[in-house]
């Protein structure tokens, strides 16, 4: 059976609250990398790689500026710190910026994302660890932001949907580029494209569970309406949108597995220690 690793999935979710959801995740799947999202959630993730042998990151995602206190960089500093040694602890993130949300798009919150994500690529880059970035409606500036600190970078431009221009910037700084449920709907024609015309070395596979559900669970709000329930993504999806996406570029499923393997392993150096 071939052994696959979600890159990014949220398990501290409220939806992963109910048993079965993470027993099916960690059947599926040989690890998960499990990002923060603001620093009351920093331990939750740490416990849940710890329990059940995975990997976590740590970092104030773009949504969560708005709510972020005051001392929030300083209250990660303290925690990248004290877990500076813990081998579970593999990035930063999920850090960058999201232009999607238009208040986020507009000062004061515009200027405030940004300034959040430059002190958390800086911190990166202190403590040695690679980064997973969101880059939603962001590309470019998340690109400059990479480029203003210089240098080459290890990590993963999380559920990524830019141009093939744009995939080569990441590339050229060494990170990774990851792919989900997204790719699964056929109307998705330039992301579909997209990844099977990227060098297979640049792709890493992730759920993003619970959110960014694959074709087969998604429900339109028409049918949501009529009483149909959206199904709840969990890394138990991987290996089936994985077997897409090796359709999609005409090779083996086992042949992506030890490929993205590899990846995954490369984007983020020490999850080798909780792989093996």
């Amino acid at each position: 059976m071939p052994n696959w690793i979600d890159t990014h999935c949220h398990l501290d979710a409220l939806e992963f609250l109910v048993p079965t959801h993470t027993e099916r995740a960690h059947l599926a799947i040989k690890k998960i990398v499990i990002p923060a999202v603001q620093v009351g959630n920093f331990e939750v993730v740490r416990r849940l790689a710890h329990t059940f042998g995975d990997a976590y990151a740590l970092g104030i995602h773009p949504l969560y500026v708005q709510h972020a206190t005051d001392d929030a960089l300083q209250q990660l500093d303290a925690a990248l710190q004290a877990q500076r040694y813990d081998p579970h602890l593999v990035a930063v993130g999920e850090i960058g910026l999201d232009f999607f949300v238009p208040e986020l798009g507009i000062s004061p919150w515009r200027e405030r994302q940004q300034h959040y994500y430059h002190e958390q690529l800086k911190l990166a880059r202190h403590y040695n660890l690679a980064v997973l970035l969101h880059v939603r409606r962001s590309v470019d500036q998340v690109l400059s932001g990479l480029r203003r600190l210089g240098g080459q970078w290890l990590g993963i431009a999380h559920a990524f949907n830019g141009s093939e221009q744009q995939a080569k910037g990441f590339i050229d700084l060494g990170l990774k580029l990851g792919f989900g449920g997204a790719l699964t709907f056929e109307r998705a024609l330039q992301l579909r494209r997209l990844a099977t015309r990227l060098p297979l070395e640049a792709i890493v596979l992730e759920t993003d569970a619970p959110d960014m559900p694959p074709r087969w669970l998604y429900k339109t709000a028409a049918q949501r309406a009529n009483g149909a329930l959206q199904g709840v993504n969990t890394p138990a999806q991987l290996p089936r949108i994985a077997a897409e996406l090796a359709a999609l570029r005409g090779i083996t499923v086992e042949k992506l597995a030890h490929a993205t393997t590899r990846n995954a392993l490369a984007a983020l150096p020490r999850l080798a220690s909780v792989v093996w």
